[in-house]
């Protein structure tokens, strides 16, 4: 279940968010927001609770589908733990999308980039984290994004498995979350010129 919940918040954060922004910023639809008496951190702070609702969602329909068709059965507890969890792994490909979206002002370009960054989280991640790819690259993959909130998503279903590798997994993905939003938000352009 936290596999399936850490692809999709990858999609999410980094093909749906930076999509969206990338195209609205280029129809110029954040020229005309930013013209409403409303402070700039409130639009894009309204695009992050969309995008936030989305995983809320795709969480939910993980847990039902797993419950009805896996029998996956957990206390109500670990469900709102893990809950908690893709949360705050959501938050991280969030920034990392405001990041690929504040540097890069084309959205063909944004759509390639996030295309390619997905990819390479996702087989890396997975390959990696087998140690298919080494051992070295394991321990990178472990401590990368991906792994990090892989991490705590796996743990989320069972937190009595609760570990120091799971709590500086989470302090490192908070940390990264905190790094990428910093950079998104530096490096952000409200308009394509």
């Amino acid at each position: 279940m936290s596999n399936c919940i850490t692809i999709g918040l990858v999609a999410i954060g980094l093909m749906g968010y930076t999509n969206s922004i990338a195209r609205d910023r280029d129809k110029g639809i954040f020229q005309r927001l930013r013209v409403a008496p409303v402070p700039s951190w409130c639009i894009m702070m309204s695009r992050i609770v969309v995008q936030l609702l989305m995983i809320s969602v795709m969480t939910l329909l993980i847990f039902i589908i797993g419950y009805k068709f896996d029998e996956i059965i957990l206390p109500v507890s670990n469900y709102i733990f893990m809950y908690m969890m893709t949360l705050v792994g959501g938050a991280v490909y969030l920034a990392l999308g405001q990041v690929i979206v504040g540097r890069i002002k084309n959205p063909e370009t944004v759509n390639s980039t996030t295309r390619l960054v997905y990819f390479a989280f996702i087989m890396i991640g997975m390959f990696g984290e087998l140690g298919m790819l080494g051992s070295q690259l394991k321990q990178v993959t472990h401590w990368s994004p991906y792994g990090t909130v892989r991490t705590i998503l796996a743990v989320g279903a069972k937190p009595e498995l609760w570990s120091m590798d799971t709590t500086n997994s989470l302090l490192a993905t908070i940390a990264y979350t905190i790094l990428f939003a910093f950079l998104g938000i530096k490096w952000f352009k409200w308009n394509t010129k």
